[in-house]
């Protein structure tokens, strides 16, 4: 591998880890909440509020993001070489690790109620069919999805939130773990649902081509990124002044809206660029070399964080139910532990048990697709 893809999987593994430092926060946060914690009143409380503060389900769209552009990445010289039988092997890569992903997720449930592993598995699924897309094809798929989400979202606000006449009624959830729940929880109802969140994927996928990043092509990404959030809530703030206009300009996540869109993509993409240039400028740090190593196990450590809260929480009952600071306190001390570990590990044994049995099972063997492997965990509880 050249010194440019080192350069790029680097940038890529460190936004990830600290996207999935994030993950965990939101997420033993959430959960400490639905089981009797405090959410507070606090401006500190809204800001980490799991469901409609700023930050909710922000670090899940980084991650997205740093998907699309992994799976660019992993299917770059099939793609440019207009090499077929190396675009076949990388499709159906990315289609068997899907839907292991996408199976695995399904039995993870019954632990982790919500995980967001098959909704990861159906990105790379769809990922598998789009990347030899032109970006613009890639653009309008992105935007076409988003713009789905909205209109379904704005036809159940008209219809008083009734959405059993849309589709003949198979727009309803369905019976839970039903096969017609689990279509429409993937592509509509769910936490991170292919309508719109495959915008998320797209838009990774079209920021791979432009790998690595210039320093002032860096700057004017950053700046669009911040363009996009302040206008964004400036939007919300001065024009919703209806509950029509507040549902569609609201920039909460199940809201489905394109402000919320445009809010959470302006902030992925901040993030991936601010991350990316601390990352690089800092890539022989032992810090940096600590995350680079837990962004390419985040696989691993996504599953553990969900059995640690568990064990320490619903089982053992060593933590209890409280606010913000528990919570903070809580996922600060699993990563600290976990980024070690993670470093420990990758040295002795050079790559996470469970992405060792999801590139066994899933087939493949591209190193590039490390940047790509990490499941999307749920920033929103589980």
């Amino acid at each position: 591998m050249n010194i440019a893809n080192r350069e790029r999987v680097i940038d890529l593994d460190v936004t990830r880890a600290v996207a999935l430092i994030g993950v965990a926060a939101m997420n033993y946060h959430g959960y400490l909440i639905v089981l009797g914690g405090s959410v507070g009143k606090s401006t500190i409380n809204r800001f980490f509020d799991p469901w409609n503060g700023p930050l909710s389900t922000r670090f899940a769209a980084t991650f997205v993001l740093v998907a699309g552009m992994g799976i660019t990445l992993m299917t770059n010289r099939g793609r440019l070489d207009d090499d077929r039988e190396r675009r076949s092997i990388d499709r159906w890569t990315l289609i068997r690790r899907g839907f292991l992903l996408y199976a695995f997720g399904f039995v993870f449930e019954w632990l982790w109620s919500g995980t967001i592993l098959f909704f990861y598995g159906a990105f790379f699924i769809a990922g598998a069919l789009l990347f030899t897309l032109r970006t613009r094809w890639l653009v309008a798929v992105g935007g076409l999805a988003a713009i789905s989400a909205a209109a379904i979202q704005w036809w159940a606000f008209k219809a008083d939130h009734d959405t059993s006449w849309l589709l003949g009624g198979w727009y309803s959830p369905g019976p839970y773990r039903s096969p017609r729940r689990l279509l429409f929880d993937t592509f509509v109802n769910g936490t991170h649902p292919l309508l719109p969140w495959l915008a998320f994927l797209c838009a990774g996928m079209i920021l791979g081509r432009h790998l690595p990043l210039a320093m002032p092509s860096r700057r004017m990404l950053a700046a669009l990124g911040v363009v996009l959030v302040a206008g964004t809530y400036l939007a919300k703030h001065v024009f919703a002044d209806t509950p029509l206009r507040s549902q569609l300009l609201a920039t909460d996540p199940f809201s489905r809206s394109l402000n919320y869109m445009a809010c959470a993509l302006g902030s992925a993409i901040t993030a991936f660029c601010v991350i990316g240039w601390i990352a690089s400028a800092t890539r022989g740090a032992v810090v940096t070399r600590a995350f680079a190593a837990a962004g390419r196990t985040t696989l691993t450590l996504y599953i553990l964080h969900a059995l640690v809260f568990d064990a320490l929480v619903t089982h053992w009952h060593l933590i209890k139910p409280a606010g913000l600071d528990v919570a903070l306190v809580f996922a600060a001390c699993y990563w600290v532990v976990a980024i070690v570990a993670a470093a420990l590990w990758q040295h002795r044994f050079g790559i996470g048990p469970a992405e060792w049995i999801y590139r066994r099972f899933g087939g493949g063997h591209s190193t590039q697709l490390i940047a790509a492997s990490a499941p999307e965990p749920v920033t929103t509880p589980r």
